[in-house]
């Protein structure tokens, strides 16, 4: 669990973006103030920032200009979709730069990169008798380990990140696949049934007919 501060003026927007985190397991502060940003970020505390561009008192690039000595990973999210603008806020040290709108579950995945990139990120996933060691590319079910591919693996680790969402067939093979990835949807059903074979989710990696599956969160 990472804690992350969201510097952006909308607050509906960051209202969005704090439910996002929470459901990959973040905890999130807001900032609407680009002026008082830096302050923010040189008290401490936080993990990660998401970094609106255009914010009242100091713009997005200028807060980045002031912090970017700072040993914290920043991602921009803007509206500001000219590949200079892009160019720009990479240029100023940004770890990733995310265009408006953008999907919650592609924020979410772009969050896990770049923390676990930073070594920030949780590289242990636990789910009820499941560890998931993401460093060891390890599984283990009651202490015992579980031998799984690399695309069952990759699986394991999107459901165990984002529990009680719904993930559609292309949502999966989008995230595990890869969005060059040119194949059936049937792909995902097989290794979907292997999972719930080796890890014993049977009744906790439900179908969603028409739709594609949820791994149910725990109590």
């Amino acid at each position: 669990m990472a804690h992350i501060l969201i510097v952006e003026d909308e607050e509906h927007i960051a209202q969005m973006i704090d439910a996002t985190l929470a459901l990959g397991g973040h905890t999130s502060a807001w900032c609407a103030d680009g002026a008082q940003a830096p302050e923010r970020v040189a008290s401490g505390g936080f993990d990660l920032v998401l970094l609106d561009v255009m914010l009242p008192g100091l713009d997005g690039f200028a807060v980045m200009e002031r912090i970017r000595n700072q040993d914290i990973p920043v991602i921009f999210l803007s509206a500001m979709q000219q590949v200079t603008d892009k160019v720009r806020g990479l240029r100023l040290g940004a770890e990733d730069y995310i265009s408006k709108p953008f999907e919650p579950l592609e924020l979410l995945a772009r969050v896990d990169v770049v923390l676990r990139r930073r070594g920030r990120g949780k590289n242990i996933l636990e789910y009820g008798d499941i560890r998931q060691d993401l460093d060891g590319h390890t599984v283990t079910l009651r202490g015992e380990p579980v031998a799984l591919s690399p695309k069952e693996f990759d699986l394991l680790r999107v459901f165990l990140q984002h529990q009680n969402l719904a993930l559609s067939r292309d949502k999966l093979l989008s995230m595990v696949w890869g969005y060059e990835y040119v194949g059936e949807s049937r792909t995902v059903d097989i290794h979907v049934q292997r999972l719930r074979q080796k890890m014993e989710l049977a009744e906790k990696l439900v179908t969603l007919p028409r739709v594609g599956y949820r791994l149910e969160k725990l109590p």
